[in-house]
């Protein structure tokens, strides 16, 4: 099995639990600060989580990934305000209850992938991160469509959200492209 980014950069992290800890909680913290960037939407806002979700998942590999955005969902169902407009379980099964949901399942999807050498390329980083994009909005549009119905999911959870994931996408892959670049001077 290969490694991913961030074990590369940081090898010694595995090791140290509290590297791999500050790994988590910085992680968290960016998810939190990339969810008050925002742009008013309905029934979803615009943030920049799935920015640093992508990051997340395509460096951290599987484990720090998923220990991550786990500790991000924890936090927000304990009433921590981590997410773009709310805390809570209640805020959690609405609207955006599939876009969290597809952002664990992205991150570990692209942290597995990661692990076994994917992204590592501009190609490979591109198609790395729209499986995370994908994962990201099945998981959103699907839960949403059981509360707005599919056509007005598509219309408001998926299409006005496509040319900044685009955006997203591109710029995520050219720093994943980048830190691997970096790591192998």
């Amino acid at each position: 099995m290969q490694e991913n980014l961030i074990a590369t950069l940081l090898p010694d992290a595995r090791k140290n639990t509290l590297a791999n800890m500050a790994l988590v909680l910085g992680g968290i913290g960016l998810l939190t600060v990339s969810a008050k960037v925002q742009v008013p939407f309905w029934p979803v806002p615009m943030t920049m989580q799935t920015l640093v979700v992508l990051l997340i998942g395509s460096t951290y590999g599987a484990n720090r990934a998923g220990a991550t955005l786990a500790g991000y969902l924890a936090a927000g169902a304990a009433g921590l305000p981590v997410f773009a407009g709310g805390a809570g379980l209640a805020y959690m099964v609405g609207p955006t209850g599939g876009y969290l949901a597809g952002f664990i399942a992205a991150a570990v999807l692209m942290g597995w992938l990661s692990d076994r050498g994917h992204g590592r390329t501009v190609v490979s980083a591109l198609a790395l991160i729209a499986v995370g994009e994908i994962a990201i909005f099945a998981l959103g549009g699907g839960w949403l469509s059981t509360i707005i119905g599919w056509q007005k999911a598509l219309a408001a959870g998926v299409y006005p959200f496509v040319p900044a994931e685009i955006l997203k996408t591109v710029l995520a892959a050219a720093m994943l492209s980048i830190g691997w670049k970096q790591a192998k001077t």
